[in-house]
């Protein structure tokens, strides 16, 4: 047996033995999703007002939060972290490899006063999208942007 093959059969020998296996996988190089995996605003803006309407009505927001607005700070972020987080994995259930999901909710109180926001952001009209939702009643007002950003 020469030495180039038995110095080959040692080293699948060696690396059959030794640990698990590593898999490679070479690169896709897709730059555009299937039709079917595009970031879809009208299943999103389902999902966005299927949320608000349970955290909303659940947590409850009566006369007492409202007279202490400025106190309940920690409560009305982690509402808003709870709609955001529960926004992101019902996102993700819409299966959308290579998506970045981007939520930013926010809370405010309904005192005759107005809001105005912007965002932008540098991305590819093709594959990019958001969805935007608002929900109000008599004490808040609360706005849900997700953004949906595919990686290539």
């Amino acid at each position: 047996m020469s030495p180039k093959k038995e110095a080959t059969e040692q080293k699948q020998q060696d690396s059959d033995s030794v640990g698990p296996k590593i898999v490679e996988y070479e690169p896709t190089y897709a730059t555009e999703p299937d039709d079917a995996e595009r970031f879809s605003s009208s299943k999103v803006k389902t999902i966005v007002n299927r949320v608000f309407q349970e955290e909303l009505h659940r947590a409850q927001i009566d006369d007492k939060w409202m007279k202490d607005w400025a106190h309940f700070g920690d409560d009305f972020e982690s509402l808003s972290k709870e709609i955001a987080d529960k926004v992101k994995n019902k996102c993700k259930t819409l299966c959308l490899p290579r998506y970045k999901i981007l939520v930013q909710v926010t809370i405010g109180q309904r005192k005759d006063q107005g809001i105005s926001s912007a965002s932008r952001c540098l991305w590819d009209s093709n594959t990019d999208n958001y969805a935007s939702v608002s929900y109000r009643n008599e004490s808040i007002w609360a706005s849900c942007v997700v953004f949906g950003v595919y990686t290539e």
